[in-house]
């Protein structure tokens, strides 16, 4: 047994709760080496991960390993011989905000909004200092110091 096989086999085996019904093998062609590992269906989930990131990093350790060898390695999940358990759709609920009667919002010291509710008037900002303008040789001349 290659080190890539016997690599995805150690790893996959410390993950599912069925490590007997594990097989992992191996193939070569142009393409480079794939390997194929098959589990049980109720493991899937464990080997694939949250949004396939277990897979992936799987994966990813494959490559690494195989650039160290010159190789090009290729991991194949394979489904379970039942296919996908498609969960049954749930119909959609409506939810409590739905249903419930709108109630109008309090404020901080519990006074129903609409009474509360001023019209906000503008905020004026500060307007901004004009600077003197440079005095010009018809005001007289500019200081020089010798």
């Amino acid at each position: 047994m290659e080190k890539d096989q016997e690599f995805v086999e150690y790893v996959v085996k410390a993950l599912v709760d069925n490590p007997e019904k594990v097989k992992v093998s191996r193939t070569v062609d142009e393409m480079g080496v794939l390997i194929n590992l098959a589990v049980d269906s109720s493991d899937m989930g464990k080997v694939i991960g949250k949004e396939g990131r277990t897979a992936k990093s799987i994966r990813t350790l494959l490559r690494v390993l195989g650039a160290k060898n010159n190789a090009r390695v290729n991991l194949k999940i394979e489904e379970p011989e039942g296919g996908r358990q498609d969960r049954p759709e749930r119909p959609l609920e409506s939810s409590s905000l739905d249903s419930a009667p709108a109630k109008p919002l309090e404020s901080a010291r519990g006074e129903p909004a609409e009474e509360q509710a001023e019209p906000v008037e503008p905020v004026e900002k500060p307007k901004a200092k004009k600077q003197a303008p440079a005095p010009t040789e018809e005001e007289g001349p500019v200081t020089e110091l010798v």
